[in-house]
């Protein structure tokens, strides 16, 4: 069974008493990783509309989040859609993110979300918004297709 697996994996049957699974995978490195090797990433358009009856447009919108080491990162302004957006490049994978959205540099709700974290370290208790269970961040999960 060990060798079937190995064939279908592109291993070579280990020595009696070795692993058949690379050390790579057992620290978690590969299981990141495609074919060809290279980390799995995807991308994510992120967009914030001014709510229902607010007439005054913010000076700035802006993402932070683990996947941006909680850098700002500006949001770009489409009047046509009356809509901030970007697109971010190469979000790891395989890992559960956490972000907020800054209004004028204040914490803002985003109906887009994947759900609401507990903040955990200094940099998620900055931006972190009140609910009414307490304060939260935001929640991106990040998977493969």
């Amino acid at each position: 069974m060990l060798e079937i697996l190995g064939d279908f994996l592109g291993l070579k049957a280990p020595p009696k008493g070795d692993s058949l699974v690379p050390e790579s995978f057992l620290n978690g490195t590969a299981l990141r990783k495609n074919v060809s090797g290279r980390e799995q990433v995807f991308s994510k358009v992120f967009r914030w509309r001014l709510p229902d009856g607010h007439a005054r447009e913010p000076a700035s919108v802006e993402v932070a989040g683990s996947f941006t080491h909680w850098q700002k990162v500006p949001l770009m302004h489409d009047g046509t859609l009356g809509i901030w957006q970007i697109m971010l490049e190469h979000i790891r994978n395989n890992h559960t993110h956490r972000y907020m959205i800054l209004v004028d540099g204040q914490p803002a709700y985003d109906k887009y979300n994947d759900g609401l974290a507990i903040p955990q370290g200094p940099e998620e208790k900055q931006y972190q918004i009140m609910t009414d269970k307490g304060p939260r961040v935001f929640m991106l999960f990040a998977q493969t297709k």
